[in-house]
């Protein structure tokens, strides 16, 4: 009877046999391995996540911000180009953009200066014609804003005034300068008052506009309630009609700057249209040229701000 003995595979090889794991070393392989896993899966979270935050993130337009920055300075490039142009054919008689620049660099490094009531920086006279045009232009929204609401609420004083006002608007500002230094016998008076009488025509006829095209479904609903005049001035006439007061308001700044300039060249005193003319009189042309672009940007300044506020206060129907 033949009897077959099995052997193991180790046996007589010189190696140890593998003996199972005892259960502390098992659960402690087990722990190490949930451990790795845990790892790995928060890994490939961060690296989803920050995917995620790359391909969100918005890209640059640069083309879009091309057409904002090229533009306006190619515009500035071509002003400039052509000032040396014009300098040079003249035989520099106007001084050139180097020149200039070296003047305002010197002027502005003390533009708040004082030798006497007629000779101070550059500071203080766009000061003092900041200060007569809120004069000017208080007094004018003060008259010209409820003005405009009455002529626009009530059709019989729409058609006392509007003859008035298509007569008296087109005349020059500079027309009623004379006027005013007669009537209040000083220089600086005079000047408000030409501001006060060119800035309260826009702020009239379009605060008169704005009550004018309020529906009229509105002021239905405000007659079936039976609402006091103070109630429809306030809950439904001032808020439709803020965006249109606001644009008279810009457009009568905007004149009102235009206009202190001329009337300071006509009645002196402290002012930047007095400067202007002052140095013109002492034939320093590099000064007027510096002054012009202190008008510009001033004026730039006043219109940015009250585009800004106009936008805060315009409703989305009326801004698309």
């Amino acid at each position: 009877m033949v009897s077959a003995v099995f052997h193991s595979p180790l046996e007589g090889s010189g190696l140890p046999e593998r003996s199972a794991p005892s259960p502390a070393n098992a659960a402690a392989l087990a722990k190490k391995y949930i451990a790795n896993t845990s790892m790995n899966a928060s890994s490939n979270e961060q690296n989803d996540q920050k995917s995620e935050v790359a391909s969100s993130a918005p890209a640059v337009d640069w083309a879009g911000l091309s057409l904002k920055v090229v533009p306006p300075l190619l515009g500035l490039a071509l002003l400039v180009g052509l000032w040396a142009l014009v300098s040079v054919s003249t035989g520099s008689s106007i001084p050139g953009p180097l020149e200039t620049w070296t003047q305002a660099v010197e002027l502005f490094s003390d533009p708040f200066y004082r030798n006497g009531p007629n000779d101070q920086g550059v500071g203080w006279n766009v000061l003092m014609s900041l200060e007569r045009v809120a004069v000017g232009f208080g007094l004018a929204a003060a008259v010209g804003i409820p003005a405009g609401f009455a002529i626009g609420r009530f059709t019989f004083l729409s058609r006392m005034f509007n003859p008035l006002i298509s007569l008296l608007r087109p005349v020059s500002p500079l027309a009623w300068l004379p006027i005013g230094l007669l009537v209040f016998k000083g220089a600086n008076p005079a000047a408000i008052w030409t501001i006060f009488i060119c800035s309260i025509w826009p702020m009239i006829i379009n605060t008169a506009v704005g009550v004018q095209r309020v529906p009229q479904d509105y002021m239905n609903v405000a007659r079936v309630l039976n609402l006091s005049e103070w109630k429809i001035l306030t809950k439904i006439l001032f808020p439709s009609v803020l965006p249109y007061m606001l644009t008279g308001v810009r457009l009568a700044v905007g004149t009102a700057w235009l206009v202190i300039v001329a009337a300071e060249m006509l009645t002196g005193g402290v002012g930047i249209g007095f400067w202007v003319w002052d140095e013109w009189n002492n034939l320093n042309v590099k000064n007027i040229i510096i002054a012009i672009f202190v008008i510009g940007i001033v004026g730039l300044i006043l219109e940015f701000a009250l585009i800004k506020l106009a936008t805060a206060f315009t409703f989305e129907e009326v801004k698309s």
